[in-house]
């Protein structure tokens, strides 16, 4: 093969088998952290760095044509969250929480989707007392709309855990949308009070299971939700149900996507199904799975095995000591078939998490003993955290204004000597 692999599938499968633990109860009772005066760890996320204030709201999808895959005779049933530029001097408006109180406590709780797949320990963390940068439901800012980025989540994340990179683009200006896949996430707070924590968890680890089927169901439903939402998008622009000014800031003819993981394959999958996607970014998702005894096999997904005719960058990860790369057929065979431009990096000293808020969030956690230091490293390798969020939110954000703005720094041409960590794939 022309282009190196990423250790990226044994990722994906240790992240499964730990999923397979994972409780289906949301009734969870937060504990004190031991030997810490009986105070809960906290964290703090980046502060975005665009010259917009943002401002953020909440939205309740009901999809009353679908029934809900993964639960039978409900409708499908989204949480989605609006992210958008704001005023600086705009009236009213709390900072948003990062999670709801009964979220934030499931989260952190043992054997839940987070707790498992980051490793900290469990009942140490105030999830839902970390605050974002966003304030609710003030009005947008008014003169123009702007390009919209969906983004989707890694398999059992929940939609919050990438709110750092999204708080970054609507300081950018952008409108940035996050989807909670209910009932795949970890626990998605419903408006009824309902916590919907993850039934596809449980599949995991059960006795026959193919586990490449159940990733393509979950890549399609991923995909379905992701269409419907782009649907209820045009609705709520001219519904007047949101905030002041966020349905004129919605210009649904510059939409782009990006993902973490799961998401990642989901950004590119749903791109290669609907042309109003324009260009989208894949931060470590595979695009292959395995057979039904999980090692006979390979099966790629559609998107890998017919190409794309419109932008895409990929985003990898690569730790010296994390052992021999395993081969990305299915990024490979996208890269083959792909005509439209296309490039990949890869963050040196990274690891699978460092895409995600953990990069930012679980070395504040490490400080106060909530998580160890071999579970830090797991999660996000030995890059400085600073620097792999800068890369980040610099990356994503050069790709989005040159396709969805027009505005080319040519970071993306090749190698930068500002940024040695991030390795360009030719």
């Amino acid at each position: 093969m022309r282009r190196r692999g990423r250790a990226m599938a044994a990722v994906v499968l240790a992240a499964t088998v730990a999923l397979g633990v994972v409780g289906a109860s949301g009734g969870v009772a937060v504990a004190q952290v031991p030997g810490s005066g009986g105070r809960l760890a906290t964290a703090a996320l980046p502060v975005p760095t665009g010259p917009f204030a943002v401002g953020t709201t909440s939205v309740h999808l009901v999809d009353q044509g679908r029934e809900d895959p993964w639960k039978a005779g409900r409708a499908r049933e989204l949480m989605i969250s609006i992210w958008y530029p704001t005023g600086r001097a705009a009236p009213g408006g709390e900072r948003a929480a990062y999670m709801t109180p009964d979220a934030g406590a499931h989260f952190g709780s043992a054997g839940s989707a987070g707790q498992m797949n980051q490793g900290f320990e469990a009942d140490r963390t105030d999830w839902s007392g970390v605050r974002t940068h966003a304030r609710v439901d003030v009005p947008a800012l008014p003169g123009k709309a702007r390009p919209v980025v969906l983004y989707s989540a890694g398999l059992g994340d929940p939609r919050t855990w990438g709110t750092g990179l999204v708080e970054d683009l609507a300081s950018r200006g952008y409108v940035v949308v996050t989807v909670d896949h209910t009932w795949e996430a970890s626990e998605v707070s419903l408006p009824n009070g309902e916590l919907a924590t993850s039934t596809v968890a449980g599949m995991f680890g059960q006795p026959g299971l193919d586990f490449g089927a159940l990733l393509r169901k979950m890549i399609g439903t991923r995909v379905d939700d992701t269409k419907f939402v782009l649907d209820e998008l045009a609705r709520l622009k001219y519904s007047g149900t949101l905030p002041p000014g966020v349905g004129a800031a919605l210009d649904l003819d510059r939409l782009g996507m990006v993902g973490h993981s799961g998401g990642g394959s989901t950004a590119l999958q749903a791109m290669h199904d609907d042309p109003r996607i324009k260009a989208a970014v894949n931060m470590d998702g595979q695009l292959h799975f395995p057979g039904p005894d999980g090692n006979t096999g390979v099966y790629l997904t559609d998107v890998a095995e017919k190409g794309l005719d419109r932008p895409f960058l990929l985003l990898g990860t690569r730790n010296d000591d994390s052992g021999p790369y395993q081969k990305q057929p299915g990024w490979d065979a996208l890269w083959q078939h792909s005509t439209g431009w296309h490039a990949d990096f890869t963050l040196d000293g990274s690891r699978h998490g460092s895409y995600t808020d953990a990069e930012s969030l679980l070395p504040q956690l490490a400080r106060q003993g909530a998580i160890s230091t071999e579970a830090l490293r797991g999660d996000i390798g030995d890059i400085r955290p600073e620097r792999a969020v800068l890369a980040t939110r610099t990356y994503v954000g050069s790709f989005f204004d040159r396709w969805l703005r027009g505005h080319d720094d040519h970071l993306l041409d090749g190698p930068s000597g500002s940024f040695p960590e991030m390795v360009y794939e030719p």
